[in-house]
């Protein structure tokens, strides 16, 4: 599923190369800044201190363009152009320019004797206050620049602290959808990775899941939802949710996948949707397990001191989705005492090896898991040096969805 990002938000102005523009909110045109010296505020021939002054509000917002780098607001505007029409009300202006202008420094100006109304201005959203009779262009000069830059760290400050509380968001989001396997009572040891394809994403359509139920059996699934977009990860979500419900209802075989794939008709955004599945469910002694493949790859065993090998994959299903009347026949297979069974989805397949189109595909696989077996990775640690090759095999991330889940026992 996607991560929840807000639309990118406009970058307050910076301190241009070329020249500073200053937007001024006052009712008198020749009032408080006729008189600054421009040269005492920097402007030279090839950088001017450009000012503009507009008598209200709506003259300020016909005025406030792209190149407006500060607003200075004469906190004395009679009433009549201020929003409510009441005098007193100063700060309701200030109010309104800044949410007509929130990415625009903003300096407030007022009379000395209006002291504590200038510090409510700042509390209010203001970057700085000026007083009038204080007021020269080399003041003027430095409260701008000071103003541009606190908004511009302001701004930094407040996206640091967005993307902490979304991280913080998607983190206990990402608790919430990926499964916790239930596994209380038996050997099996459980480790998992889970890479999403797409920029900014939580979850891709893939998804994995693992129970034990009171009979001793642990069943292990994994499946893919094809596409990539939001609807097709809420899908995954889905289909794992109920297939943990149905197989702790006590539903198996033909039943549990016909129910499953009544599941995503009903929920797919549109009926070229389809998702393949593999199930594996393993006997309480761990020796022996069914193997159900619905147009998945089939899983990788690894035993001490042997090759590792694909459990058979030539008698599956079709994917789920695609016939109404499907059947999705189950094949007994033999584990043995000590074993590691590695299930995955195709993205850890179709990574490209080199700069080519030569794709890892299952041969690929199989050696990269002999040889780290080899080296001694076991779990957490193997799938990890796993995924990590295979993304350095392939010059970067991988572009679909990546789901790997590995039981050890013995």
């Amino acid at each position: 599923m996607p991560v929840p990002v807000p639309r990118p938000a406009e970058q307050p102005a910076a301190l241009p190369t070329g020249g500073l523009t200053l937007l001024v909110i006052e009712d008198d045109p020749g009032g408080s800044l006729s008189r600054p010296d421009m040269a005492a505020m920097g402007g030279t021939a090839d950088k001017p201190v450009r000012i503009r002054t507009a008598r209200n509000l709506t003259e300020a917002e016909r005025l406030l363009t792209d190149d407006v780098q500060c607003i200075l607001l004469d906190l004395a505007l009679p009433a009549a152009d201020r929003p409510s029409g009441r005098p007193g009300d100063e700060l309701d202006t200030l109010r309104q320019v800044l949410r007509l202008a929130p990415h625009h420094a903003v300096l407030a100006l007022t009379a000395e004797a209006d002291a504590e109304r200038a510090a409510e201005a700042v509390r209010v959203g203001a970057q700085d206050y000026l007083f009038r009779d204080e007021l020269d262009g080399r003041v003027l000069s430095r409260a701008i620049r000071y103003a541009v830059e606190r908004k511009r760290a302001d701004f930094a400050q407040r996206q640091l602290t967005e993307t902490r509380l979304r991280a913080q968001e998607n983190a206990r989001l990402e608790r919430g959808l990926l499964p916790n396997p239930l596994l209380a009572g038996s050997d099996l040891r459980f480790a998992a990775r889970y890479r999403p394809g797409r920029s900014r994403a939580l979850l891709g359509g893939d998804f994995y899941d693992t129970v034990r139920t009171p009979d001793g059996t642990v069943h292990a699934m994994i499946g893919d939802v094809c596409g990539h977009g939001p609807d097709e990860a809420a899908l995954g979500v889905e289909l794992r949710i109920a297939w943990r419900a149905l197989t702790l209802a006590g539903l198996c075989g033909d039943e549990l996948l016909a129910t499953l794939q009544q599941v995503l008709e009903h929920e797919r955004p549109h009926e070229e949707i389809f998702a393949t599945l593999c199930t594996v469910d393993m006997a309480p002694d761990g020796r022996s397990a069914a193997l159900c493949l619905a147009g998945h790859p089939a899983p990788l065993l690894v035993r001490p001191g042997q090759t590792p090998a694909l459990l058979p994959q030539d008698d599956g299903g079709p994917a789920l989705g695609l016939l109404a009347s499907a059947r999705w026949p189950h094949r007994e297979v033999e584990l043995g005492d000590a074993w590691s069974l590695m299930m995955y989805t195709d993205g850890l397949i179709e990574g490209k090896v080199g700069a080519g189109t030569r794709r890892l595909g299952q041969e690929g696989m199989i050696e990269l898991m002999g040889r780290q077996w080899k080296e001694g990775l076991r779990g957490e640690e193997l799938l990890e040096a796993l995924v990590a090759e295979v993304r350095a095999l392939n010059g970067g991330d991988l572009t679909d969805d990546l789901a790997v889940m590995l039981l050890d026992r013995g």
